[in-house]
């Protein structure tokens, strides 16, 4: 590998993602990798054991980023010869915000995007169905989606979250985690693109806001007479090739983002 890739983690704190990069890291790296995890200023372990468990694998440097003004990205230095750099985002916070600054960062830290991975609380999401639009936005950045903590959750409501995704050809992989563990994490760290999102690949393909002023006229929606297609306020990203990230987009006059999502630390502790 001749650069640094980088795995960006989405998913509410409380979700497992530190179990879950545990077991990435023992079992999805060869022994020659060179791993860092960056997990943001203020994000909490809910796991003490999952956080022991990754803090414990082998070879492992941990450090910290952090926004500053909710807009650039700072990081403590990555060590030279680092092989993956695991971002692990602020779970409490909008991941569009993170997003959008992470993107602008990875050059500057001489990395390469590897995958963007979400893992989704399936006990919360399935609590609360208002949180649709939340892990809707996440998964349309992510290469590889695991569903985690399917405790007391019925296998139809597991089913019908993934096959939301696969009727509207979303391309990201869709794995449930199965007793904590992953089946294959190799395949799930394969730097391979699969996201419906083009905002981290080539710059003509997603346009990108040159700064908070950046706005869009009006957020029109798509005239879709397929009635299996999503409705409401749902835009089809596949026709949106070419134009601004419909989640990175800004409306004229309020400046809000076109498709906005719950402020999620409204639903975890």
């Amino acid at each position: 590998m001749n650069a640094s890739h980088a795995y960006i983690v989405l998913g509410t704190s409380g979700s497992g993602r530190r179990a879950l990069l545990a077991d990435l890291i023992a079992n999805g790296l060869d022994e020659s990798a060179r791993p860092v995890l960056l997990v943001a200023r203020g994000e909490r372990a809910a796991d003490e054991a999952a956080a022991q468990r990754l803090a414990s694998a082998a070879q492992l440097i941990q450090g910290a980023w952090w926004l500053e003004e909710g807009r650039a990205v700072t990081a403590e230095p990555i060590p030279e010869g680092a092989t993956h750099v695991f971002v692990l985002v602020d779970g409490r916070a909008n991941p569009i915000d993170q997003l959008e600054a992470l993107h602008a960062w990875l050059p500057t830290a001489g990395l390469e995007i590897g995958r963007i991975l979400t893992v989704v609380d399936c006990q919360l999401a399935s609590a609360h169905p208002e949180l649709q639009r939340w892990f809707d936005a996440c998964v349309h950045f992510s290469d590889v989606v695991l569903l985690n903590r399917r405790d007391g959750v019925a296998n139809k409501w597991v089913s019908d979250f993934a096959a939301r995704y696969r009727k509207q050809h979303f391309p990201c992989l869709i794995e449930v985690v199965k007793k904590g563990d992953l089946e294959n994490p190799a395949l799930i760290l394969e730097p391979q693109a699969r996201r419906m999102s083009m905002l981290f690949d080539a710059e003509d393909a997603w346009a990108v806001p040159g700064d908070a002023d950046t706005v869009i006229e009006d957020d029109a929606d798509d005239d879709d007479e397929d009635a299996d297609k999503p409705s409401a306020d749902d835009v089809d990203d596949a026709d949106l090739i070419g134009e601004v990230d419909p989640y990175i987009e800004r409306l004229a006059g309020s400046g809000r983002r076109a498709k906005e999502i719950p402020d999620i630390a409204k639903f975890v502790p």
